[in-house]
C-alpha cells in the first residue's frame, strides 16, 4: 500500500476500511467452513453410492448371466434391443453459499418393461431392474462428484481471498493506522510544546 498522508480524515477512513476487512474475513471464514462441511457430507454420500453401484452391478451381471444360460444369448440381446434410449434426465441447480450445484431427481423412476414376457423369464426382469437402478445411482454419483469438484474450487478461491485479507490487506491497514496515529500524536506533542513556549514568551 502506498504511503498515506497522516490526517484525521485518512485515519477515520482507514479504521472504517479495517472494520470492513475484518468483517469480510469473518464472512469468508464462515463461507469456507460451510462449504467444507457440505463437501465432506457429499464425499460420504458418494462413497455409499459407489458401494451400492458395485453391489447392484454385481447382482445385475449375475442375473444377466443366468438369463443367458436359461434362455440363450440371442433372446437376451433381443430383449435389450427393445429397451428405448432414456433421455428423460433433468438436471436443475441449487445454490450453496453462491456456488451453483447440479441437482437431479432423488426419486428413482419406476422402470417400464418394454420387451415381451412370452420368451423371457424372471432373470431378464431382474437384470433389467438392477441395471436400471445402476443407471439412476450413476446419475446421482455423477451429480455428487461434479458438486464436490465445484465446492473444492470454491473453497480454494475463498481460502485465497481469506488469506489475502488476513495476511496482506488487514496488516497493511493496521500498519497505516499505526503510522498515522503516531504521526498525529507527534504533531500534537509538537503543538503542545510550541504553545507552551509561546505562553512562556508571552508571560515574560
Amino acid at each position: 500500500m502506498p504511503p498515506v498522508i497522516p490526517t484525521k480524515g485518512n485515519l477515520l477512513s482507514l479504521k472504517r476500511s479495517l472494520t470492513l476487512a475484518r468483517l469480510g474475513y469473518d464472512l469468508m471464514d464462515r463461507k469456507r467452513n460451510i462449504l467444507i462441511r457440505e463437501m465432506m457430507s457429499l464425499i460420504g454420500e458418494a462413497e455409499a453410492l459407489q458401494s451400492q453401484i458395485d453391489s447392484s452391478f454385481s447382482e445385475a451381471y449375475k442375473a444377466l448371466q443366468q438369463a443367458s444360460i436359461t434362455l440363450g444369448q440371442n433372446i437376451c440381446v433381443h430383449a435389450a434391443m427393445s429397451v428405448p434410449v432414456d433421455d428423460t434426465l433433468t438436471v436443475r441447480s441449487t445454490s450453496v453459499m453462491g456456488v451453483e450445484l447440479p441437482k437431479t431427481p432423488d426419486v428413482e423412476p419406476v422402470p417400464v418393461i418394454t420387451y415381451g414376457f412370452a420368451g423371457t423369464n424372471s432373470y431378464v426382469d431382474d437384470a433389467y431392474i438392477l441395471f436400471n437402478k445402476v443407471k439412476h445411482l450413476t446419475c446421482r454419483l455423477a451429480q455428487i462428484e461434479l458438486s464436490v469438484y465445484r465446492l473444492a474450487h470454491a473453497i480454494q478461491k475463498t481460502q485465497k481471498r481469506a488469506n489475502a485479507l488476513s495476511n496482506i490487506i488487514i496488516p497493511d491497514f493496521q500498519s497505516n493506522i499505526k503510522y498515522i496515529t503516531d504521526a498525529l500524536e507527534e504533531k500534537d506533542r509538537e503543538e503542545f510544546v510550541r504553545l507552551k513556549v509561546i505562553k512562556r514568551i508571552t508571560e515574560k
